[in-house]
């Protein structure tokens, strides 16, 4: 494990060669792939603990040292009862076409991995294998560790199987995917970029010929991003998937909010030790980037990929749809507080959404069944 000041001091030099090898510009989409997955040193590549409660830094009454060291907190790590309910849907999938696979891109600590596991197992559902794709060998030996107790069940692979049937997760996954960034400056569209002067990252713009998907109203100056490698990777799940359904849940909007006119300050943003900042050139592979998902252009690269998008809606409407809301009657106050974090607008019930993409799926889905807003992609 490198420590916490050798990262960037190891990382900044292979990304200044990076630039050097570009003539002295590179796109921002090369820059976060190199700061997020440079093995051993990028931030999802290395060994710093991410996920988590709390951060390092806190002192008690006794004047001890807290905190978990982590970045920020997920879904899973805030309520065992997300991944309860997300298994519900699951499982009907999994019964609607005969399949019994998950397949888990991005599992982070293994939270989400045995809730789900747990929950099938209580429903009584077959399930011949839960595959996670992830790219951290840190992370891995987390997720070993919390499912060790089912064993060969469980199985770890670097990237998409060729063929897959059954149930593909994806929680926070795709907004951790590079995004190149656009910036129009003066009237003038450009690509933004990094370069690298006297020592250190600084913001570099050329003019380009690339736009957003939509007309931006107004000629204000205006930054946003645009999702190719996100789109790119639907497209290889299409591929993959033969029969089953994907789900992805993430922070993001459909289009026409994605690019409104107000929005000029663009959605990259950083999580370092539960606090964000909008700086990805500091503290390079300490701290996460991430950039709000373009839900319709998912859903476009979905649908000429040949995949249905099988319904669209936010957080609190699919987990309440899946029962969260009855299996949190059951449990103590503190459990229910944590649960409702979930569902509540000013937390993570309406900024986070839910889109599932699926081949030869004919039923509809239980976590769609009120508020779907798959028309208005």
């Amino acid at each position: 494990m490198h420590t916490t000041q050798s990262v960037p001091a190891q990382l900044n030099p292979i990304i200044a060669d990076a630039i050097a090898q570009a003539d002295g510009w590179l796109g921002f989409d090369a820059f976060m792939r190199l700061a997020l997955y440079e093995p051993g040193l990028g931030y999802y590549a290395n060994g710093s603990t991410k996920f988590g409660q709390m951060p390092q830094g806190l002192m008690d009454a006794a004047g001890q040292l807290q905190g978990q060291g982590s970045d920020f907190v997920t879904a899973p790590e805030m309520s065992p009862l997300f991944g309860q309910a997300l298994a519900r849907q699951v499982a009907q999938v999994l019964d609607a076409t005969g399949t019994g696979e998950v397949i888990e891109f991005g599992a982070g600590t293994g939270a989400l991995a045995l809730q789900v596991l747990d929950a099938l197992h209580a429903l009584g559902q077959p399930l011949r294998s839960y595959t996670i794709v992830d790219v951290s060998d840190s992370l891995k030996d987390r997720q070993r560790e919390r499912l060790a107790a089912y064993g060969e069940r469980v199985r770890w692979v670097a990237e998409l199987p060729v063929q897959m049937r059954g149930v593909v997760l994806g929680n926070e996954v795709l907004d951790a995917m590079p995004v190149q960034l656009l910036a129009r400056v003066g009237g003038v569209w450009h690509e933004r970029g990094v370069a690298w002067e006297a020592g250190r990252l600084v913001w570099a713009d050329r003019p380009t010929s690339l736009r957003p998907p939509v007309e931006l109203e107004g000629g204000h100056d205006y930054l946003t991003e645009i999702h190719p490698q996100g789109e790119a990777f639907i497209r290889t799940l299409s591929d993959r998937l033969e029969a089953g359904a994907a789900f992805f849940l993430d922070y993001g909007f459909p289009e026409h909010e994605y690019y409104h006119p107000q929005r000029h300050m663009g959605t990259v943003m950083c999580h370092q030790a539960h606090r964000a900042d909008a700086d990805p050139l500091s503290d390079v592979g300490l701290k996460d980037i991430t950039a709000h998902v373009n839900f319709t252009g998912i859903a476009v690269a979905a649908q000429e990929a040949g995949l249905d998008v099988l319904g669209y809606t936010n957080q609190a409407h699919f987990l309440m749809n899946c029962g969260l809301v009855e299996a949190m009657q059951t449990q103590p106050l503190p459990e229910r507080v944590a649960a409702q974090k979930l569902l509540m607008e000013h937390e993570m019930g309406e900024l986070f959404k839910v889109i599932a993409l699926g081949r030869g799926v004919d039923v509809p889905l239980m976590g769609f069944v009120r508020g779907d807003r798959t028309h208005r992609l």
